[in-house]
């Protein structure tokens, strides 16, 4: 962990002095902070501007972002890889083969691309912890912007943490004793964490949303005000409600649902396709801003504009859309002409602002949260309380809105709770969840259209990622391997 962390600072030396800003010239920028971290941020602006960087951090493309630098790795994480490693997204002829070792389940320690996920995310905590680490010392500045920027360096702390822990945990019982990951609430120079176990990493990540909500009731201006760009409560409650979810807590995932659904509603059948150009930013509660000259989700992956397609939707999935009606499907997927003039259907969800749809850039926002996704946690909850009336009225109401002529659904009991799972696939594809919805619930993998690593036992090693290997070599406190590597 050693060297990891000294290149972890090099990286944020460059985030915190701006060189991602799209205005900024590298070679005017001078670096205002010792190598070690010593000297720290000097103004309330100076922390600002650390923040903004941690957000900028998220565009890496072992996140949210695909396009990488040359000799680097990115993998799109938490977008469509989840997708692709599981039963929504088939490799297609067209792929180049970046990803197989990744969606046919054959990694090991060795995997760059899970390295650079495991990395990218401690960077953005990295950065989070210099932020958090002295911001309280900050002479004269007002504490409402303080607590401002205190409350999504947390937030942000603890998502992060959250998403390593969906990889790297073999299971995400609230209280097992297996283990976890490191949880960095500190930037040591020289740190060597273990990783605790995986309540333990609950314990943190749910200390830091709490605290994150208690400060955002004292701030000195509204942290959105015209945009859903930042995390304010709301995003916490969304954290706190997939949380919730995966942890079955079920109780608390309907109560924070319940407090996002309240706040921002579900967008109707006229907004919808807006969101995905970003035209609207209806039942967004947090979207991550990509502008042109940055990094892109599009990539090609599942499809960009340079008319590639590695990953083709599932016919299975396809087939589950009326595509006459559900807008959704028209908002994600498109027919476009192969190189030989034949017609394919391609994900296209994230193929351009309204502004470039002539010239596709796949520069678009990334929707982390939206409403849907939360009407979706609230019915499951109910259907595991076997609360079969609440579970049934929130699904219908999300089929409603998305489905024209939709007639209410009547389902009960194990059929609700597959109406539940099947909603959440067609709704989140490549939003970063069907590998983990499939996971949590300890489902067999059963791929269709499929020749080659076809089927997943919930038993399986490649549920858990491996921790990479040059972490395990540079620091001994990480054991244990997860099982089967």
């Amino acid at each position: 962990m050693n060297n990891r962390i000294k290149i972890i600072w090099l990286f944020l030396l460059i985030v915190s002095t701006g060189i991602f800003d799209s205005c900024t010239k590298v070679l005017d920028q001078d670096p205002s902070h010792e190598i070690d971290g010593s000297t720290g941020f000097k103004t309330i602006d100076d922390y600002q501007f650390a923040l903004t960087g941690a957000y900028k951090l998220f565009q890496q493309a072992n996140y949210y972002g695909t396009t990488a630098p040359a000799n680097a790795y990115g993998a799109n994480a938490f977008v469509c890889l989840p997708d692709m490693m599981s039963d929504n997204l088939n490799e297609s002829g067209e792929s180049l083969g970046n990803y197989t070792i990744l969606s046919a389940w054959i990694y090991a320690e060795d995997e760059p691309n899970i390295a650079a996920t495991w990395v990218g995310a401690y960077y953005i905590i990295a950065q989070d912890n210099i932020i958090l680490r002295s911001i309280d010392n900050v002479k004269g500045a007002d504490q409402g912007a303080i607590n401002r920027i205190k409350a999504q360096a947390l937030a942000m702390r603890a998502m992060v943490h959250f998403d390593i822990l969906r990889y790297w945990a073999e299971e995400f019982d609230r209280n097992s004793t297996k283990p976890g990951i490191p949880y960095i609430t500190e930037f040591n120079y020289n740190q060597k964490p273990s990783r605790g176990t995986i309540k333990e990493t609950y314990d943190k990540i749910e200390a830091d949303l709490a605290s994150a909500k208690q400060l955002m009731a004292n701030i000195d201006q509204p942290i959105n005000a015209d945009s859903r760009y930042y995390i304010d409560e709301d995003v916490v409650n969304a954290i706190l409600a997939r949380v919730s979810l995966y942890s079955k807590q079920w109780d608390k995932a309907i109560g924070y649902a319940s407090d996002v659904i309240e706040n921002i509603p579900l967008a109707n059948r006229s907004q919808f396709p807006g969101i995905w150009t970003d035209v609207s930013q209806a039942e967004v509660i947090w979207s991550l801003a990509f502008n042109s000259g940055e990094d892109n989700i599009g990539g090609d992956v599942y499809f960009s504009p340079n008319n590639r397609s590695s990953y083709a939707p599932n016919e299975t999935l396809v087939n589950s859309y009326d595509p006459d009606n559900d807008i959704r499907f028209d908002s994600y997927f498109k027919v476009i002409d192969d190189n030989d003039g034949s017609p394919r259907l391609v994900v296209s969800k994230y193929l351009a602002k309204q502004s470039q749809l002539r010239k596709p850039d796949g520069i678009v926002d990334f929707k982390v949260f939206r409403t849907g996704e939360m009407y979706l946690i609230r019915a499951e909850a109910y259907a595991a309380l076997s609360n079969n009336a609440s579970a049934l009225a929130d699904l219908n109401t999300l089929r409603a809105a998305r489905i024209d002529g939709f007639v209410p659904g009547t389902e009960t009991g194990n059929a609700l709770k597959n109406a539940i799972a099947l909603e959440r696939r067609k709704e989140l594809i490549c939003e970063g969840h069907r590998w983990f919805d499939l996971k949590r619930t300890t489902k067999t993998i059963e791929r269709t259209e499929c020749t080659d690593n076809c089927t997943l036992l919930p038993d399986d090693r490649s549920w858990a990622w491996p921790i990479p290997i040059g972490e395990i070599n540079a620091n001994a406190n990480i054991a244990p391997q997860n099982p089967g590597y």
